[in-house]
């Protein structure tokens, strides 16, 4: 088994890190609390980092996932936020499998040249939260265009995105064998919709800066040809897009993992009381080497699970592994690294507090560990899913 990895990588992770830099702590403090990234993600969109899962053809840089994540978790390792932006990337899984010739020749060079933004994902509702086969939202086939008529919550970025890829039922649940059919994916133009008063976005406040909305959808008119895939089958592309999410995320997570280690490492060999550093002190010492145990294990699945996805086996398991470790270890590195700073991991200008919030979030989002846990133990009891 193998277990070198390609040059290229090196190269993007020089290339992304020189990027991060025009952008220190001092710039991600003056957003908070509510503004958004826009230089940092129009950066990123001029140097083709946003466009990296698209085919070259299409405008994109044609990489895989692997390298993907590589990129969003050195942006995460530089001390930046990649949570502004990672959409763009983990909807691809869905549009690149499952969408027509003519929509990805419609939108993949535009959101490529970053003329567009493919930013929102419309799944998840008030009323069904993790359980995606509950949703409410419908879109009811109209005079050859679909209505969409319901409302979505934690719908990231909203506000910063001109297409949303949307989930909703087209056929009720009582008339489907089963709860995962009758649900329908479609590209939306928001812009659009809110300008015909259809859609409402309301943004919602949070622990951290974080641009996340609920959605309300009140007659928004969608063209037939915005259905990705055939109608019935979305919540099988949808899970594509999810999967990938889970890794994506997991190498956020390892990126926050090493920057919190690193942090705490470096502080606790300036660190001086009762006349020697505090990394001399096996207290200090352990709870940082343990945190940095962690990020390198999550990190092997973290390859294995993008690996399969790549190969396009399947990687439900792998990928959910890979997000529950990772956001697990980076929690235990940002801990480590809060304590390692004591009092001063509080200020703002260390920006342990910042990092601290943001990635706290993994743990519940966008899937909740408890369920990742619940979903892990009946597939390794071979019992049925509860959900």
């Amino acid at each position: 088994m193998d277990f070198s990895l390609p040059p290229e990588l090196d190269e993007i992770r020089a290339a992304v890190r020189a990027l991060c830099e025009r952008f220190p702590g001092e710039y991600w403090r003056a957003l908070e609390p509510d503004r958004y990234p826009d230089e940092f993600v129009s950066a990123l969109t001029r140097d083709g980092w946003l466009a990296a899962l698209i085919p070259e053809e299409y405008g994109g840089a044609g990489l895989g996932l692997t390298a993907a994540s590589v990129i969003l978790e050195e942006v995460n390792a530089s001390g930046c936020n990649s949570g502004a932006c990672h959409a763009q990337m983990y909807t691809m899984g869905t549009i690149l499998r499952h969408g027509s010739d003519e929509q990805k020749q419609r939108y993949l060079p535009r959101i490529a040249s970053g003329e567009l933004r493919l930013q929102a994902f419309g799944v998840t509702e008030p009323g069904a939260g993790s359980d995606t086969t509950s949703l409410q939202t419908t879109a009811v086939r109209e005079d050859g265009r679909y209505v969409v008529r319901g409302q979505k919550i934690w719908t990231s970025r909203a506000l910063h995105s001109d297409l949303m890829l949307l989930l909703a039922r087209t056929t009720p649940a009582d008339q489907v064998a089963k709860k995962t059919e009758g649900l329908s994916t479609f590209i939306v133009d928001m812009k659009e919709a809110v300008a015909q008063q259809t859609m409402t976005i309301r943004p919602i406040k949070t622990l951290m800066n974080h641009a996340t909305t609920e959605i309300f959808f009140d007659g928004v008119e969608v063209p037939a040809d915005a259905l990705v895939g055939e109608e019935g089958k979305g919540f099988r592309y949808i899970l594509d897009g999810m999967n990938a999410e889970r890794i994506l995320i997991a190498a956020e997570c390892i990126g926050d993992g090493r920057w919190f280690v690193e942090k705490a490492t470096a502080y606790a060999s300036e660190r001086v009381v009762f006349g020697r550093p505090i990394g001399q002190n096996q207290g200090v010492q352990f709870p940082i080497a343990q945190a940095h145990a962690a990020v390198e294990a999550a990190d092997l699945m973290r390859y294995k699970a993008a690996w399969l996805f790549e190969q396009g086996e399947p990687c439900g398991p792998e990928a959910n592994l890979a997000k529950l470790l990772a956001s697990e270890a980076s929690w235990q590195a940002a801990n480590a690294c809060l304590d390692a700073h004591g009092g001063f991991g509080f200020a703002e200008e260390y920006d342990v507090e910042r990092k601290f919030r943001e990635t706290r979030l993994y743990t519940v989002a966008p899937v909740s560990n408890n369920l990742i846990l619940a979903y892990l133990g009946q597939h390794v009891l071979g019992l049925p899913r509860s959900y």
